[in-house]
């Protein structure tokens, strides 16, 4: 069975809006765990160290065929030459370093306001559950521009120059990548009416840039709790430091290990819709440790807000269903994963799949 954390009462105080406009704590003042941040059932699945989760290839000749095998299997891969520069990345990464080591009170001046999704503060996911994540995120939605000038006001012009290209260069690794998902399935940029007749429909994402500092008692703190991903597709630059875990059902969690060049790839929810349950959408989870701090960088690509996403039709058939009816659009579909937590699409779903 997969893990499970406890969802906060519906009647609590701690409501969506509120959390969000609350602010990390000074983790560097804190010499041992409060309360608040103590999770209880860590161990309860057993944490490989392994190297299993697939390594890719973009440019070997069978690239397909292993990305469509990696997401049948373990919705999850990690992707070498994927053609994002190196200098690219590392900028990328050196921004976010900065940014982390800002004074709170710095940082404090692009706190996110209650509701608010751009900005400082806590991981987003953290405004549904009871405990606090040993973890602080400042999230991308448009332009840095603004944020970026009282963050560094004799120097943002240059970091936000890095972070847009860095936009730029995730935004079209992350379209070639669900069109070679999608082609293996044998769906073509027709078959999938809101990409629009090129496939080139400018797509919804979130860039947003994670911090997991070094924590007292790693083994009762967590930096980002097991969930899914509300997607398409989500890519992750971590930093050199382990943290990183999927959960395999009857198997546990294998560690990701940080690799050279190398982006890790997660298929979300949106896509296992899309394709009928085809590919999965990867659990997963980050712990923290007691020395080293650690960064990662996450795209989040979606659809257009305004589509509604349901199995491709060319995909169903007598025997095999849709096993999902249609989510109005991404928002609807992200309010439903936040009533339900982990259990979104499981309620949605329809029919368990049929078995030849």
């Amino acid at each position: 069975m997969a893990p499970t954390a406890t969802a906060p009462d519906a009647h609590n105080s701690k409501t969506f809006d509120v959390i969000l406009g609350k602010v990390p704590d000074d983790f560097n003042s804190l010499h041992e765990i409060p309360e608040e941040y103590a999770w209880t059932n860590l161990n309860e699945n057993p944490s490989l160290d392994s190297d299993s989760v697939p390594i890719i290839d973009l440019n070997d000749p069978n690239a397909s065929q292993l990305i469509s095998h990696a997401c049948r299997t373990w919705g999850v891969f990690q992707l070498i030459n994927h053609g994002v520069p190196n200098n690219v990345v590392e900028d990328m990464e050196s921004v976010a370093q900065s940014l982390f080591s800002l004074p709170a009170e710095q940082k404090l001046k692009v706190a996110r306001g209650p509701g608010g999704i751009s900005g400082y503060g806590p991981l987003l996911i953290s405004a549904f559950w009871d405990k606090k994540l040993w973890s602080e995120c400042f999230t991308i939605l448009g332009s840095p521009l603004e944020h970026y000038a009282k963050l560094w006001p004799q120097g943002y012009t240059k970091n936000c120059s890095i972070t847009e290209e860095y936009d730029k260069e995730l935004g079209r690794l992350c379209s070639r990548l669900m069109w070679i998902m999608l082609a293996s399935l044998g769906i073509s940029k027709e078959d999938v009416k809101w990409s629009g007749p090129k496939g080139d429909n400018q797509e919804a994402h979130v860039l947003q840039l994670n911090s997991y500092p070094a924590c007292p008692d790693p083994d009762r703190a967590m930096g980002l709790v097991a969930h899914t991903d509300s997607t398409l597709v989500t890519i992750v630059h971590q930093s050199k430091i382990c943290g990183l875990q999927v959960f395999q059902e009857g198997t546990g969690w294998f560690t990701v290990p940080p690799v050279p060049g190398a982006m890790v790839v997660n298929v979300g929810d949106l896509m296992h819709i899309l394709s009928n349950g085809s590919y999965v959408s990867v659990l997963h989870r980050v712990l923290v440790n007691q020395t080293q701090p650690r960064l990662s960088v996450v795209y989040t690509y979606g659809p257009p807000d305004n589509v509604p996403i349901s199995p491709i039709p060319k995909l169903l058939s007598a025997s095999h269903p849709a096993l999902y009816p249609p989510v109005a659009n991404w928002s609807e579909y992200i309010d439903t994963k936040t009533k339900l937590k982990g259990k979104a699409l499981a309620s949605l779903r329809l029919y368990e799949p049929l078995t030849n």
